[in-house]
C-alpha cells in the first residue's frame, strides 16, 4: 500500500509538471522564442551563468562550514562529490529536497554518523530559508512604493509566519515539548526522532553563535545571487525591468518551488516566475 502511495505521489508531480509546461509553451509562439534566445546578449549570458554558479559555490561552503561546526573533518573534494549528487538529483527527484536526501546518505555511509549529516543538510536548509526570507522582507520594505500590491504583501507574510512557526518549535523548548507530546502515533515515531535529534544539535550550535552569524551571511549572498543572475539574463534577452522586482519576486518564487508538488519545481517555477 505505501508503494502504491509513493508511486501515486511521483505519478501526480510528473503530471503537474507536465502540464504546468504545456500550458506555458502554448502561450507563446515557439519561433519567436528561440529568436529571442538567439539574440541574446552572450556575454551578459556568461555573466549571468558565473552570477548563478557563485551561488552553488557558497552553498557549498555554508554546509562545509556546518559539517566542520560538528567536527565532520573531510576533504573539500569529498564534499564538493557528496555536494553535486545533491544538485544533480533534485533536478528529477520528484521535490526540491529530493538532493538533500541523497547528499544526506552519501555523508552519512561515508562517515557513520547519520544523525549528525542529517542535522547538517537540514540546518543548512532552514538557514537558506532564513536568509530568502530576510531577503524578501528588505526587499519590500525598500519596494514597497513601486509594488502596491496586497497578494505580494500576504506572500511575504505568509513565509515569514512559516519560518516564524520553525525557529520557535526549534528553539523555544516549551514549544519544543509540546510538539514532541503530540506526537505520540506510532506513525510519528521517525518524525519525533528527526525533531528529537535536530533540537539536539541545535543546542549544540547555541554555543557556536560566530558559526550561526557567518552562516546566515552566507545565506544572505546566496539568496542574492539569485535575483541578480535572473536581473542580468534578462538585460541579455533585451528586458528592462527594475532590479527591485527580482529581489521582491524571488523569495517567493524560490519558497512556492519548495513545495512537493512537482519534480525539481519543475513548471512550477516557470509558472510562478511568469505570473509574478
Amino acid at each position: 500500500m505505501k508503494i502504491l502511495k509513493r508511486l501515486a505521489s511521483v505519478f501526480l508531480r510528473v503530471s503537474i509538471s507536465i502540464a504546468l509546461l504545456i500550458f506555458l509553451f502554448k502561450q507563446v509562439d515557439k519561433k519567436s522564442l528561440f529568436v529571442i534566445i538567439k539574440n541574446a546578449d552572450k556575454p551578459l549570458l556568461s555573466l549571468g551563468f558565473c552570477t548563478f554558479f557563485l551561488g552553488y559555490v557558497l552553498c557549498l561552503l555554508r554546509w562545509e562550514m556546518l559539517l566542520k561546526a560538528l567536527k565532520i573533518h573531510l576533504s573539500l573534494k569529498r564534499v564538493i562529490i557528496s555536494y553535486a549528487g545533491g544538485v544533480f538529483f533534485s533536478l528529477f527527484l520528484p521535490s526540491t529536497i529530493g538532493g538533500d536526501l541523497m547528499r544526506s546518505i552519501d555523508l552519512a555511509t561515508h562517515t557513520k554518523r547519520p544523525r549528525e549529516v542529517l542535522a547538517t543538510v537540514l540546518l543548512d536548509r532552514l538557514s537558506g530559508y532564513t536568509g530568502l526570507v530576510i531577503l524578501a522582507l528588505l526587499s519590500l520594505v525598500f519596494g514597497w512604493q513601486i509594488i502596491h500590491d496586497k497578494s505580494v504583501l500576504l506572500s511575504i507574510a505568509i513565509i515569514t509566519a512559516v519560518l516564524s512557526v520553525i525557529l520557535s518549535v526549534l528553539f523555544n523548548r516549551f514549544l519544543y515539548t509540546k510538539i514532541n507530546k503530540f506526537l505520540h502515533s506510532p506513525d510519528a515515531g521517525k518524525i519525533r526522532q528527526l525533531l528529537k535529534d535536530l533540537h539536539q544539535e541545535l543546542h549544540y550550535f547555541k554555543h557556536h553563535k560566530k558559526v550561526i552569524v557567518n552562516n546566515l551571511f552566507l545565506s544572505l549572498l546566496i539568496q542574492i545571487t539569485s535575483p541578480v543572475s535572473f536581473f542580468i539574463i534578462a538585460l541579455a534577452l533585451g528586458l528592462k525591468i527594475k532590479l527591485i522586482y527580482f529581489f521582491i519576486f524571488l523569495p517567493l518564487i524560490g519558497a512556492i518551488t519548495m513545495l512537493p508538488i512537482s519534480i525539481g519545481g519543475l513548471g512550477l517555477r516557470d509558472a510562478t516566475t511568469i505570473f509574478f
